[in-house]
């Protein structure tokens, strides 16, 4: 396993549609899904997209324990790999919230979400996927996807008077991501 590095907002690489999935259960795929929990976990991530260390596949990584450092208020969401994901709004009904980025560090801003999704995909060995999920769980999934079609979320930022330096926002957080 390895620690990659992770792009920063202004590499064209992220701003790219990732190509679909073709293999599964390859050495290949499981290497690059273990580099994504490596690096992931280094820097306290709550996902992470193969976009954002420059392989250019739909698969994403999310989840975490309570207490994650980056969001020490937000509830438990399961450990997922997704593969090739589609996220379907269950009521439309969307909810503002504050993100960050591991590609846009020491910034937050409020974006608005849909609250109740439902996704579906594959995981690593290509069986399906399908989950309902609500608030912070729904956040972190339509951030992470956001990746694969080339959005950050300074993109679906609609009011920038609450964008801005985390160590402004929330001096409370762990000082790295300001990094």
């Amino acid at each position: 396993m390895t620690v990659r590095e992770i792009l920063k907002m202004g590499d064209p690489r992220l701003l790219r549609v990732a190509k679909p999935v073709e293999e599964f259960g390859t050495p290949a795929l499981r290497a690059l899904i273990d580099d994504l929990f490596e690096t992931m976990h280094a820097v306290n991530g709550a996902g992470l997209a193969a976009p954002q260390i420059g392989v250019d596949l739909a698969l994403v990584i999310f989840g975490f324990p309570k207490g994650n450092q980056r969001y020490p208020d937000a509830p438990p969401v399961p450990e997922t790999v997704l593969i090739n994901p589609t996220i379907t709004p269950l009521d439309g009904v969307e909810e503002e919230g504050w993100e960050g980025c591991l590609s846009v560090p020491g910034l937050r801003g409020v974006v608005p979400r849909y609250a109740h999704i439902r996704y579906t995909g594959f995981d690593p060995d290509g069986a399906v996927i399908d989950r309902e999920a609500e608030g912070f769980h729904a956040r972190v999934v339509q951030h992470e996807c956001d990746h694969l079609i080339g959005k950050l979320y300074p993109m679906r930022v609609r009011d920038f008077s609450r964008f801005g330096y985390t160590s402004v926002l929330f001096p409370e957080l762990d000082p790295s991501d300001d990094e």
